[in-house]
């Protein structure tokens, strides 16, 4: 299928959302007790759990640096991508996501105040619709101020691509991704208008990345207001007893 193919007449996607629009997302913290915090998130069909443990003293040698070690763990389930077949733990992909990971939330996290420490992010994808790394990195930054780990403020991210030649597309799903072009991914600090990380499938023509990349700094805006909104709701059901640094204003 090509890309032009991506928008009806009407300016109807394939899952029936206009080309502005995010798939819906579903989120809860402290879905688990056991790590120090956790958190689900659904970004359409795509399904994340993450769970940070820390900050905790950093191991041997790392342990005189000054700022926070930030580990991440990214794997997907073996049964995620709904075909019959083992993907190993820790394949090459993985490992470029955790890296992308780490760098992204790194960004967020108030380094400095966590000195000869270490921050573990383990994530799982149980169920992987296109968007992976935004879901994860959305799903990361509720368990971290699930964990009270102090930020600067939310780091969210959202894909965005290009349909019927030059009309962006906002929070790509799986089928877009491979039936359309290239997909733009961003990492964003939204309130302060920062790119954390950024990467493209393809590239892009320079006459349409503007636009595109606009649209996922949208994107990110509105996860913002998202994810506020579930941190809030879960601080009035469990109380604001964590320090979780300055994002309530």
């Amino acid at each position: 299928m090509a890309n032009q193919d991506l928008l009806s007449d009407q300016g109807l996607r394939l899952d029936g959302r206009r080309a502005h629009e995010l798939r819906r997302i579903r989120c809860k913290l402290g879905v688990f007790s056991q790590p120090d915090g956790s958190a689900y998130l659904e970004q359409g069909n795509t399904k994340v759990l993450a769970a940070v443990y820390g900050p905790h003293q950093a191991p041997g040698k790392k342990s005189n640096h000054s700022e926070v070690i930030v580990n991440c763990q990214y794997s997907m389930a073996v049964f995620s991508t709904g075909e019959r077949k083992n993907r190993p733990r820790g394949d090459r992909k993985s490992q470029e996501m955790t890296i992308h990971l780490q760098q992204t939330l790194r960004a967020a996290i108030k380094t400095e105040l966590y000195p000869r420490s270490q921050i573990d992010v383990f994530i799982e994808v149980l169920q992987a619709d296109g968007g992976n790394y935004c879901a994860s990195v959305n799903a990361a930054t509720l368990a971290l101020i699930d964990a009270g780990i102090c930020l600067k403020e939310y780091v969210c991210a959202c894909t965005a691509s290009l349909a019927n030649g030059n009309v962006p597309l906002m929070d790509v799903s799986h089928l877009e991704e491979v039936s359309g072009g290239a997909t733009l991914s961003v990492a964003s600090l939204p309130s302060s208008n920062k790119i954390a990380f950024m990467e493209m499938s393809q590239r892009f023509h320079l006459d349409h990345l503007p636009k595109v990349l606009d649209h996922a700094l949208q994107g990110c805006q509105q996860i913002m207001s998202i994810l506020d909104k579930a941190v809030r709701e879960h601080l009035a059901l469990v109380g604001s007893a964590s320090d979780w640094g300055n994002i309530a204003k």
